[in-house]
């Protein structure tokens, strides 16, 4: 075999040659030698897998790890098809195209050990395995996109032709060089490959071809599970939020918050602020603990003034459709300007996602009224909301919500539709809210 000639781009098309490739691979190569692709979340697997759910802080550094090694994936894959349409499949096209052909088997292997990583992380700890299949609309990633690229990467044809594409690189090593007058890329990338080659990397790619099939099976079966769980609680959740417990209030009786109460809570309130609400009549009052059931976090944008999740979803929502409740009371955090701004921007970051009538706070891909808020400061200027198990679930009820903001400093900034039904400021609402909390 001949010295490698690099052609220019002229040759074949820009996408084609060879030289740009081995510059993409050698650049992805380096990125990825800096420590893997979730180098924190490796870290903290243990301590998650313990906990059993991912934080909101530890899910967003999840989704950015992740949609960088996607990133870097699909570069390898775009340098890969362009290759292998150059090189072939066989070991005749591999000899002409020597220089294709190293490049392509360098892309592969790094593909298969970005992945590998990937799949032993989510193998050590099952909440990163759920999480990475539910998807995140935020990274661009859907739903079982993680099981597909799973399931490319043992599959057992394209596995055996890696295998005879490293047996053939082998065979001809010392043919392949690197030679005079070969660009200096040429070195570095057989330098890479022969580490990325070691002895048991086809072996153990073939191992977890099982690995796949027994992740596929619970994944499928647990799914179905869920879907019609969530199906369940979907039907009950939107049939009780319609329903009125009879004998609460009059029949056409109105809210008692309205405009003008409405008007003199949105003057003293700023973005950032959670308002916890109730309506008195509302028939899941009586499937929820304590006076308030509900939560909606304040954020005065061009799309609305409130964030907030209901059954019809995660949406911004003007004050009037948000506030037409009969009570409500408006908590601040004890956070700056741009701390509240970093929080908003990740509640924003959940908006258009679907209502969980499960009220599991452990997945992302869809939100509960409480979960917004939780999301959005959980991790933010040290605020850790911790989450509680209610009726089998993991999650933060409005009532739970209030107790744990208040023990981290969140101000009460004022209440209304409580006792006499007025506009309370200041110690005033605060001792309102109290009385509430304690049944009086």
């Amino acid at each position: 075999m001949e010295w490698i000639v690099w052609p220019g781009p002229g040759m074949r098309g820009e996408g084609a040659d060879p030289g740009w490739a081995a510059g993409v691979v050698l650049a992805v190569a380096e990125a990825m030698r800096e420590g893997g692709d979730a180098p924190e979340i490796l870290e903290k697997s243990g301590e998650i897998r313990a906990r059993g759910y991912l934080t909101p802080s530890e899910d967003e550094v999840l989704w950015a790890c992740y949609a960088v090694f996607l990133a870097r994936r699909a570069a390898l894959l775009q340098v890969l098809a362009s290759m292998e349409s150059r090189a072939g499949h066989r070991g005749g096209s591999w000899a002409r195209e020597p220089g294709a052909f190293v490049v392509a088997l360098t892309a592969a292997s790094l593909l298969i050990r970005g992945m590998r990583e990937w799949i032993r992380l989510a193998d050590a700890c099952r909440p990163v395995r759920k999480a990475l299949d539910q998807g995140d609309a935020r990274a661009g990633v859907p739903r079982k996109a993680f099981a597909e690229s799973y399931r490319a990467t043992t599959s057992w044809w394209r596995l055996r032709r890696y295998e005879q594409a490293c047996r053939h690189f082998r065979e001809h090593r010392e043919a392949f060089g690197p030679h005079p007058g070969q660009p200096k890329e040429w070195a570095a990338l057989l330098d890479r490959l022969d580490r990325e080659l070691d002895s048991g990397a086809c072996r153990a790619s073939l191992r977890e071809r099982w690995r796949y099939r027994w992740f596929s099976f619970r994944r499928r079966h647990h799914s179905a599970w869920k879907r019609s769980e969530f199906g369940v609680f979907r039907w009950s959740g939107s049939l009780i939020a319609e329903l009125r417990q009879p004998g609460m209030k009059p029949p056409g009786a109105s809210k008692r918050v309205d405009a003008g109460l409405r008007g003199k809570a949105l003057a003293a309130t700023m973005p950032g602020d959670v308002f916890i609400t109730r309506h008195d009549d509302a028939l899941s009052n009586l499937f929820l603990p304590g006076f308030w059931p509900h939560a909606a976090l304040f954020v005065r944008g061009v799309d609305g003034d409130f964030l907030e999740a209901r059954k019809d979803g995660v949406k911004w929502r003007a004050a009037e459709d948000t506030l037409a409740v009969d009570a409500f009371v408006i908590l601040r955090p004890p956070l700056g300007k741009g701390e509240i701004d970093a929080a908003l921007a990740r509640a924003a970051s959940h908006a258009g996602k679907p209502y969980d009538f499960s009220f599991d706070f452990r997945r992302s891909d869809r939100l509960a009224c409480t979960e917004v808020v939780y999301r959005a400061f959980h991790g933010i200027g040290g605020l850790d909301f911790a989450l509680v198990e209610t009726g089998g679930r993991l999650c933060l009820p409005a009532e739970e919500l209030i107790r744990q903001a208040l023990e981290q400093g969140f101000e009460v900034v004022g209440s209304a539709g409580i006792g006499k039904g007025g506009w309370l400021t200041g110690r005033v609402a605060e001792l309102a809210l109290h009385a509430t909390r304690c049944g009086l």
